[in-house]
């Protein structure tokens, strides 16, 4: 059997596909950098991170891009020899159509195309295609003609601001669309139509789309035509995936769904989806990919297996495909070699010279002070994502603060408004000093300060303890004994849930390290290793580890 999530962590937005023996799956990473992430599997049960395709300044600069923006929801395929990577570059959200919203409904965003022959080797510099919507998709009929579809936004006074599924022909030898867009599909009542991916099966063309937004309320629904253009009829028992109506599910937010096909002939499909903390609601960990075996009717339409479209912890394995598991990534990475470990990113920057170095002074990895936690131009940031509820991490910091414009430390990140960030400072009466700093979103006051602790100089260790809401922070100098801080912080504002409404939020939280020096000159901070483990809830971490 396969156990859901397959990608554990903030890995929304899947699409999926198998060249010959292997499959892939894309993902979104919004602001954070290197873009695209793709997950590589021979079995689709265990999946190890390959690639981020997006790694060059010609290919993508979020400099400057707000929260929640940059790379939305790739779409990855296989034709003609090459790979087809497409994704869109969100420059500014605007307004939602949620009821308390504000701002702008203006939103610019930018659809590009890159191939590569392989999926893990250096990939083009990118096409733009467009900049009507988002979620875009190609589809190569069987013919060998190309399509774009995405998304049509619409901005304008009483518009429905998702104004449905368009499409438009792609010239792959002059690399521009041709033709006129064409407006192929309205969606349902659910609303907020997106995502949409494009088959054809049996003479059909089968329209995939994620529609009742990205929330609770999300859905995977299906229609079909006899001709690309349409008309599209809808799939007679509603969505063909949702837990809309279902809050007992463990598997919440489930949509924006794609299908592969197996070389045996079996369909399964992947989608986003959500575990919300027990006692909080909130999806600490972002929206996360499942997988699921689906079954083709009689009829022709697409269901699940059970035939109730929900979406389920456990599916059977791919038959006659033996389990291909790979090495277990370390728990523990030394900064000993010139490049950063591939579970981490940082934010926006296609410029990480000036962000971190593995070279200055081998065996650290060395966090050069740049702006404040939050800016979106030079933020000093890295990290990797949280995949379970309880977790561990620690590290070990060199670092000498010379004034309280200068800090680093250890910190749980989901954006300039949602973080816990453990850090040293300098204070005149105290001398070298920690504090836990914190943004939060749900508060009257937004942002919070534990009282200074005065530490002695040297390198210090710092550890956080999650389970669930509870987030701990300790430290200790020269190998001493742990020393906790008193307060317990609440893990669960670092989710999409926690926000004010209309607000972008669609990642999820990370934990990492950061370092700033908001007077300019640039101060330093040397991190010698980044311990991280998932394990079992603890009621009490700070006796039972």
């Amino acid at each position: 059997m396969i156990h859901n999530p397959i990608l554990t962590g903030f890995h929304p937005d899947p699409s999926i596909i198998r060249v010959g023996a292997d499959f892939y799956v894309a993902t979104s990473t919004f602001e954070w950098f290197p873009g695209v992430q793709i997950h590589h599997s021979r079995d689709l049960k265990n999946w190890r991170l390959l690639t981020r395709p997006l790694r060059r300044a010609s290919q993508l600069d979020m400099t400057g891009a707000p929260d929640s923006c940059g790379v939305w929801a790739p779409c990855l395929s296989y034709a003609d020899g090459l790979f087809h990577l497409i994704y869109t570059d969100v420059k500014r959200y605007g307004r939602t159509s949620v009821g308390g919203a504000s701002g702008a409904s203006l939103r610019d965003f930018h659809n590009y195309l890159v191939t590569c022959p392989t999926i893990d080797g250096d990939w083009s510099d990118p096409v733009h295609l467009n900049s009507s919507g988002f979620d875009p998709s190609l589809f190569h009929d069987e013919d060998g003609r190309k399509y774009l579809l995405n998304m049509l936004w619409d901005h304008r006074p009483g518009a429905d601001r998702f104004g449905g599924i368009v499409l438009q022909e792609y010239d792959p030898n002059a690399r521009v669309l041709i033709g006129e867009r064409q407006m192929i599909f309205r969606g349902t009542d659910l609303g907020l139509t997106e995502a949409p991916h494009l088959y054809r099966r049996d003479g059909w063309y089968y329209l995939v789309t994620a529609e009742g937004g990205t929330g609770w309320g999300h859905a995977v629904t299906m229609a079909r035509s006899r001709d690309l253009l349409g008309p599209y009829a809808l799939h007679p028992d509603g969505p063909v995936i949702t837990a809309r109506d279902r809050p007992d599910a463990p598997l919440q937010r489930a949509g924006h769904a794609d299908l592969v096909e197996t070389e045996a002939g079996e369909t399964y499909a992947v989608y986003l989806c959500g575990r919300p903390l027990r006692n909080r609601g909130r999806c600490t960990l972002g929206r996360e990919t499942a997988i699921q075996r689906m079954v083709w009717g009689d009829d022709g339409w697409l269901r699940t297996e059970a035939g109730d479209a929900l979406p389920v912890l456990e599916t059977p394995a791919p038959q006659g495909l033996a389990d291909a598991p790979f090495p277990a990534e370390p728990e523990r990475y030394d900064f000993n070699r010139p490049d950063l470990p591939l579970a981490f990113q940082w934010l926006r920057s296609p410029r990480p010279e000036r962000l971190f170095s593995l070279t200055d002074r081998p065996g650290r990895l060395r966090l050069f002070g740049r702006e404040s936690v939050g800016s979106v131009f030079e933020q000093s940031l890295v990290a990797r994502r949280q995949t379970s509820h309880s977790f561990s991490a620690e590290t070990r910091m060199d670092y000498q603060p010379r004034h309280y414009q200068q800090s680093a430390g250890l910190i749980c990140y989901y954006g300039a408004a949602k973080y816990h960030y453990l850090v040293l400072t300098h204070d005149e009466g105290l001398g070298r000093c920690l504090q836990v700093m914190s943004a939060l979103p749900d508060q009257v006051q937004a942002d919070a300060f534990t009282p200074l602790i005065a530490v002695a100089d040297g390198p210090v260790d710092l550890r956080v303890e999650v389970d669930d809401e509870r987030l701990r922070f300790a430290f200790r100098i020269g190998g001493a004994a742990w020393t906790w801080l008193s307060q317990v912080f609440d893990a669960s504002i670092l989710s999409d849930e926690a926000a004010h409404p209309g607000t972008a939020n669609f990642t999820g939280a990370f934990v990492g390290l950061a370092c700033q020096d908001t007077s300019g000159t640039g101060l330093s901070a040397d991190f010698s290793h980044f311990a991280y483990r998932d394990r079992p809830y603890l009621a009490d971490p700070t006796t039972a580890l």
